[in-house]
């Protein structure tokens, strides 16, 4: 209900209700009851003759919040016509678990019309879809909270995977990762493509909107020719150009926040190319955009934020019956197998896809499918069959009607995860080994054995395998697989592939984390290996706070070009970018500085006990403070 209620809040300030009719406030701020409350019967709403007989008697004994409740339950079931996977129909307004009231000064609705402006809310008055993500991320503060407050060992629960792991991504870094990613692909294309000055001018045209995008270091002429190659051999000339069926999955999306900005990028790519902002939306909405995720709520949230995005460009799309390609994923235990009877000759295939996704809530999007597309496709069109026909036998009509509850979201979420992907971007889950439940402890061991120590490490891993080759990957994760020994094998899987760019974030990367826990890296990876690649990197580990960093982005100030062939010839393979060239020389001359010396140890004092000393074990008059002597 709070998602509902985020979502009419939205929807009504941007004049998105097929009524028109406000819900949860008044076209006159001065008016505290809900224009929907004071006129019910000027909105889109159907009534009984008993519904009209109880909306009466409410209204005349000054029930007004048992009003509201009645007419808010109405009004959501009617939004299911529109909006299906986030307005489920209720059959009763008892049924509202929430105490809903508008005139509550301590309650949800009153908070949501009187403590944040309108303009935030409102796209055209430079209001985001976003804020829906922020305030379901406020929601889960408790749980969240909880979560960290249980006992020491105690492992993390899978239904509370989703409060402990769920990260708001700061908006200058969810534009970097899509626009050095996604929109990498079209400047590249044209770039490196064999196309006229006027295609060209379109590069200019989309770096003057892609504020994050980080131009190429300048590479060598081997590397130029290969991409000439590359993009030259892919099309003809007069087609349209590629990138608009470029793919783009979110294996993490949480309330959509990625995607949303994905979806502008695309629509500048389309209107570029010039299709219609209304065609444009329809096909990022059927064919470009892709989401998974483990939280049902956040899912929901996610749809209607690419839902609304779509909403902004094309004023008659929610009445179009498009469905996003976004899936919250569902685990296949509750289906009693005894229903896998109607595919016949398929039960085979049926039942391993129920098997794939047995206790799937405990591992989400990192699951291995060992299913193809074809098996897939194969049981899509036999359910579509199952689904159309008329039993005559009870137990079938039983069978049906369980295969449709459960069933068919695992074909759905299933179609997702057999594809590759033109981009893979996302911000993961952090979760270390010690919190992992028992069952994702062992899966991650026996299929992700070098990143297994944190599930960010995990999703590095997986979300290259989503990748299509010589595709983009951009994640921000914890930077501890940069350094750390625990992680060296999954840094010499990752220097296999070739790093384009990388923001290194340090601690403080997210205001409302406090403190040196949290420290992070973002960067954009392509999945093949071209030597002697120049990747960029910016390193903003300085910097205290979110905006600070993301001004010193903007500047070159911070920067460095490194070869990352470098790094393997550094012991433990460390993403040392920063190191210079005489010290990479002398890793690698290090056979030879043996041939004269052997140096087994440094400085030392030979007894650390006996020879140094803590402050407090020395004379306060012989400790000088006089700078300039100390010098």
């Amino acid at each position: 209900w709070f998602n509902r209620l985020i979502a009419v809040r939205f929807m009504e300030v941007n004049d998105y209700l097929p009524s028109r009719v406000r819900v949860l406030s008044s076209e006159n701020p001065a008016k505290a009851e809900p224009d929907f409350v004071t006129n019910p019967f000027d909105t889109d709403l159907d009534f009984t003759e008993d519904e009209i007989d109880l909306i009466d008697n409410l209204k005349d004994n000054n029930k007004s919040d048992e009003l509201f409740q009645f007419l808010f339950i109405k009004q959501c079931n009617k939004l299911n016509e529109i909006l299906p996977e986030l307005f489920e129909n209720t059959n009763d307004y008892t049924e509202l678990l929430l105490n809903v009231s508008f005139t509550d000064k301590d309650g949800v609705v009153y908070h949501l019309v009187h403590d944040i402006s309108e303009d935030d809310f409102n796209v055209e008055k430079q209001g985001q879809v976003e804020i829906i993500g922020w305030l379901y991320q406020y929601y889960n503060t408790e749980p969240k909270d909880k979560v960290f407050g249980r006992p020491s060992g105690q492992k993390i629960r899978k239904e509370d995977v989703p409060a402990a792991t769920q990260l708001f991504t700061p908006d200058w870094i969810v534009r970097y990762m899509v626009e050095n990613s996604l929109g990498r692909i079209a400047i590249h294309n044209l770039k490196y493509g064999d196309w006229d000055d006027t295609e060209r001018a379109k590069i200019d045209t989309f770096k003057s909107k892609w504020k994050y995008y980080l131009e190429e270091a300048e590479q060598s002429p081997e590397i130029v020719d290969r991409f000439r190659m590359e993009e030259s051999h892919k099309y003809n000339k007069g087609d349209v150009l590629p990138y608009v069926d470029s793919t783009f999955l979110d294996p993490c999306m949480g309330s959509g926040h990625i995607l949303v900005y994905a979806f502008d990028v695309f629509m500048d790519i389309y209107t570029a190319q010039g299709f219609t902002e209304r065609d444009a939306a329809q096909r990022i909405v059927e064919k470009n955009l892709y989401g998974l995720e483990l939280d049902d709520r956040a899912a929901q949230l996610a749809y209607f934020a690419v839902m609304m995005k779509a909403r902004s460009y094309d004023r008659r799309f929610l009445t179009r019956g498009i469905r996003p390609n976004l899936c919250s994923i569902q685990e296949s235990n509750s289906l009693n197998t005894d229903y896998l009877e109607l595919f016949g000759d398929l039960k085979p295939t049926a039942q391993k896809l129920v098997d794939e996704y047995f206790d799937a809530k405990e591992y989400g999007s990192i699951l291995n499918l060992r299913i193809t597309a074809d098996e897939i496709a194969q049981l899509e069109c036999k359910y579509a069959e199952i689904d159309k026909t008329i039993y005559d036998n009870i137990f079938d009509t039983i069978r049906q009607v369980g295969l449709r509850t459960v069933f068919a979201p695992l074909i759905r979420q299933a179609k997702i995860m057999v594809k590759k992907y033109n981009v893979v971007c996302t911000n993961p889950p952090y979760m270390g080994g010690s919190g992992m439940s028992a069952k994702l402890s062992a899966f991650v061991k026996k299929y992700h054995p070098d990143s297994k120590a944190d599930l960010f490490a995990v999703f590095m891993e997986k979300c290259s395998d989503y990748t299509a080759q010589s595709c983009y990957t951009a994640m921000i994760t914890m930077h501890s697989w940069m350094f750390l020994s625990s992680f060296e094998k999954l840094r010499q899987k990752l220097l296999l592939q070739t790093t384009v760019n990388m923001a290194h974030l340090g601690a403080r990367a997210f205001d409302q984390i406090v403190g040196e826990v949290v420290q992070v890296t973002t960067y954009v990876n392509r999945k093949d290996y071209i030597k002697n690649y120049l990747t960029t990197y910016k390193r903003l580990i300085e910097q205290n706070t979110e905006n600070a960093k993301r001004e010193a982005f903007l500047t070159d100030k911070f920067d460095f070009n490194a070869n990352s062939d470098n790094f393997s010839k550094i012991p433990g393979s460390p993403i040392a970018y920063w190191v210079s060239e005489k010290t990479i020389l002398a890793f690698e001359k290090a056979d030879e500085l043996r041939r004269f010396a052997n140096v087994p140890k440094g400085l030392s004092t030979g007894s650390v006990d006996k020879f140094m000393r803590f402050w407090y074990e020395v004379f306060y008059s012989k400790i000088s403070f006089d700078t300039e002597d100390c010098s």
